[in-house]
């Protein structure tokens, strides 16, 4: 560990103020593995450079001198027992939900008179785009089942330079399943298609804004998620502001804004 820590001091590029992606990656690991692990990722998941990414994105990635391989270091951490999708399941089965699929918000929303509306998608739609699209950057998943009992050396590895998809992920591994054979999915960053990631830059975050302001006045509502708020949660992120979210709803938390970031 002192090895690699005294590696990374040395090749370390200090960088006054930390802007950019670009900033933070060579302050914290320095040119040679920016070059190797950073920029042609970048290029690949974004479309971007890494000096066109505001700081917080390349800052999620923790970089570490000794051999724990985790992306997060939480002490606890956790997935549901069989899985998000019974997860939710059971969340919504309740005899006062009811759950429609393949409906235009926009279309039909004006046959609803709701006390209140929870509303995780994008911002710049429910605006009807008056300050312009706000950009995102979607993915494509391409499953695969292989007759073999695994596939790579760990849960997900990461491709920066080589290949059109940025990562594999092999299931067995998160989920502790003894079964044959093991299935995998390749994610291809994709510019168009479901928004999955806001892209965070100064000129985004400012029209975003302009949004938020707009966002604010609506009484009603509650603007919550990636979507909702331009803003690149992870998992844990996004269930902590829902939390919050409910207990406003539920009169606990008074003091709430869902726009806060």
């Amino acid at each position: 560990e002192a090895g690699v820590a005294a590696y990374l001091a040395k090749v370390a590029e200090p960088r006054e103020p930390v802007r950019t992606s670009e900033d933070a990656v060579l302050a914290s690991v320095g040119r040679d593995l920016c070059d190797k692990f950073f920029r042609g990722y970048t290029r690949k998941q974004w479309g971007l450079e890494l000096s066109e990414l505001s700081a917080s994105v390349a800052a999620r990635i923790p970089t570490r001198s000794d051999d724990d391989d985790r992306y997060f270091t939480d002490r606890h951490q956790a997935m549901p027992a069989q899985g998000y999708t019974a997860m939710f399941e059971r969340m919504l089965a309740h005899p006062r939900i009811d759950i429609e699929t393949g409906v235009d918000y926009f279309a039909t929303r004006t046959r609803w008179q709701p006390r209140l509306t929870v509303f995780s998608g994008p911002i710049d739609a429910y605006f009807d785009y008056c300050h312009g699209a706000l950009p995102y950057r979607s993915l494509e998943f391409v499953h695969e089942h292989h007759a073999q009992s695994n596939y790579q050396h760990t849960g997900t590895v990461n491709f920066p330079n080589d290949h059109a998809y940025t990562r594999i992920t092999e299931f067995k591994y998160l989920t502790g399943q003894q079964v044959a054979g093991t299935s995998v999915v390749k994610e291809f960053p994709r510019a168009a298609g479901d928004p999955y990631y806001p892209i965070p830059n100064p000129d985004n975050e400012a029209r975003y804004q302009l949004y938020k302001a707009m966002a604010r006045a609506e009484r009603d509502v509650l603007f919550v998620g990636r979507l909702a708020q331009y803003r690149y949660y992870n998992m844990d992120q996004v269930v902590a502001a829902a939390l919050k979210a409910a207990r406003h709803v539920t009169g606990i938390d008074d003091e709430y804004t869902s726009l806060d970031n």
